[in-house]
């Protein structure tokens, strides 16, 4: 519990310290304490309070009695400040000063959170013309207030709910014209236009008939726009395309806030890193995270599978008529998406996708793009590189996977297997799958089970098939050499830009050029100075792939025979590597322990 109070003036006068009600005295010494709250940290001098209080009607003691009030105050425990002759108090939390900030938001939610703070009539049973003028200040912001939630539900589509609570605002102030307004536009966007008009006509006949007057300005543009049927009174469309977020998403939270900062910086930000270690997840998790910060809606396309993009996000946020061209249609999607706070991310984008026309200009929306290489063709992008899981997060992915109970039984076991998925989600997800399907299975006889079969092997389980699917795609998009390069260098964990140069046949120029490509594609990790090493999984799809359809090399005097033998002679099942660039003995590790 706190010792810090928390006060209330939007209702009546209450503090309270944790859960408990400070008892705060006659109604005259709330009054003087509701009269310091609200002058906010400005000191009043004893006179001062006096004029608040009695408004020039005060008692002949009444300099003696507001000091009185303000002992009898701080003997219940309320900070009251003597300062410059006066007193003041700073109190660290004030229902009032709070209703104030979610005003300044204006989003549905603040402003929904800001009514919730009032508990009836401000100041209730605090007498005066003080009070009462701070009474008739907040009544109007409340109004105020009701008014731009009844708005921003509009914006959002609850049409119903606005109109709902427009005529309670209109029933309890009718010659107010914005509430009607309101009204008339909730009632147009609803498909009633006879009705919205039939708004307008009724206020006419009661200004006239209470006031002599016309209605203003700004109900009679309402009335004009909806007899033209204005496009701009058409609602604008608030989409939410984002996958839902997964049910067993761990981590990343270094990278989930580094990347929510970076949005608010930069329009543009790219996630790039080996297929399947989890871009669109945290990607997707992100634009749910950070929902309440892109009220515009949120859209979400796979580049892999979109046949127009920019067609296809213009039509998201509700254009239906698209120009022919495609700079016509990039126009019009930076004019339509200039100053709304909206989400796009551009999922799977491949090194052909043309994504500058897809671009916000600016002060447009924010953009999030997950690739398997970095585009270096956008200026604008800030790139992260997406590594695998931490060990910890590893291990509360299999938790979650597996349950507490079955992890928790064989830890250093369950341990064992986390390191040596070197942290890539759909091969926990894979391995955690298979283990669920056998709940028989120890963790140790699973870390003897679970692997990729040898070649020629006459099944394949399916976990290897979702493991090595999104390789198997990212192979695809390599030329023969960088295909070739993958398989032949997976007889070594870990190698030097001169061991490929000798084991490809290649210069050292050339040969950089080609590891380079395949860092690019995180298909390898530079791992030192011109030194590149495998993820474990990735090295046993390689070697799979290299025993599988590796074509001969030619052979060079600088290769000790027994290498040449072993990178063109396929593995056999439970056959460790001989050489190493670190050892000339055999290499352990995941190859070995799953193969």
């Amino acid at each position: 519990m706190t010792d810090a109070m928390r006060f209330e003036v939007l209702g009546p006068v209450r503090a309270w310290r944790g859960d408990a009600e400070i008892e705060l005295g006659p109604p005259q010494q709330r009054a003087a304490l509701a009269v310091l709250l609200l002058q906010e940290g400005t000191p009043l001098s004893p006179s001062q309070l006096v004029s608040a209080l009695w408004g020039g009607a005060e008692p002949r003691a009444a300099v003696g009695m507001v000091r009185s009030y303000v002992s009898r105050l701080r003997h219940a425990g309320v900070p009251i400040e003597s300062t410059g002759g006066g007193y003041a108090i700073r109190p660290a939390a004030l229902d009032v000063t709070e209703f104030q900030r979610l005003l300044s938001s204006a989003t549905a939610e603040s402003l929904r959170a800001a009514l919730l703070l009032w508990h009836g009539t401000p100041l209730a049973g605090v007498n005066g013309d003080y009070a009462e003028a701070a009474r008739v200040r907040l009544a109007e912001l409340h109004r105020t207030a009701r008014e731009d939630l009844a708005a921003a539900d509009i914006e959002a589509g609850r049409h119903v709910e606005a109109v709902a609570a427009l005529s309670g605002l209109i029933a309890e102030q009718p010659l107010r014209e914005r509430p009607r307004e309101l009204q008339m536009l909730a009632l147009y966007r609803s498909g009633r236009q006879a009705e919205a008009l039939d708004v307008y006509a009724r206020t006419q006949r009661l200004l006239e008939s209470e006031l002599g007057l016309y209605p203003g300005p700004e109900l009679q543009e309402m009335q004009r726009r909806i007899l033209a049927a204005d496009p701009s009174l058409a609602p604008l469309s608030r989409p939410s395309q984002l996958p839902p977020d997964l049910p067993e998403f761990v981590g990343r939270v270094p990278e989930t806030a580094a990347l929510s900062e970076a949005l608010t910086r930069a329009s543009v930000i790219g996630i790039e890193g080996l297929a399947a270690i989890g871009k669109t997840a945290l990607a997707v998790h992100i634009g749910h995270t950070l929902t309440p910060n892109f009220p515009d809606g949120r859209l979400f396309l796979d580049m892999a599978e979109s046949a127009d993009p920019l067609s296809e996000l213009l039509r998201g946020i509700g254009v239906t008529d698209l120009p022919q061209s495609v700079s016509e249609r990039a126009a019009l999607w930076r004019t339509r998406t200039t100053g709304r706070r909206l989400l796009v991310i551009l999922d799977n984008a491949r090194p052909a996708d043309d994504l500058r026309p897809l671009l916000p200009g600016a002060g447009g929306p924010a953009v999030m793009i997950t690739a398997r290489q970095r585009r270096y063709d956008l200026a604008q992008a800030h790139w992260t590189k997406l590594d695998g899981l931490d060990l910890p997060d590893s291990m509360a992915l299999l938790t979650r996977l597996l349950g507490p109970e079955r992890v928790g039984r064989e830890l250093p076991e369950t341990r064992t297997m986390a390191s040596r998925t070197a942290g890539l989600p759909q091969v926990l997800q894979a391995i955690a799958a298979r283990l669920a399907s056998r709940p028989a299975w120890t963790m140790a006889e699973a870390l003897k089970r679970v692997g990729r079969p040898a070649p020629g092997s006459p099944a394949r389980p399916p976990e290897c098939q979702a493991i090595e699917k999104p390789y198997e795609s990212a192979l695809a998009e390599l030329t023969p050499g960088q295909t070739r390069a993958f398989a032949l260098l997976s007889a070594f964990p870990t190698f030097s830009t001169a061991t490929a140069s000798e084991v490809l046949d290649l210069g050292r120029a050339e040969t950089t050029i080609l590891l380079e490509s395949l860092a690019d594609a995180h298909l390898l990790d530079p791992s030192g100075p011109e030194r590149y090493s495998y993820q474990e999984p990735v090295r046993m799809f390689a070697r799979g792939h290299r025993a599988e359809s590796m074509q001969p090399i030619r052979n060079s005097p600088m290769m000790p025979e027994a290498l040449q033998e072993r990178i063109q002679t396929p593995l056999k099942e439970g056959e460790e590597e001989p050489y190493t660039l670190s050892s000339a003995g055999p290499s352990g590790g995941m190859a070995d322990a799953l193969a």
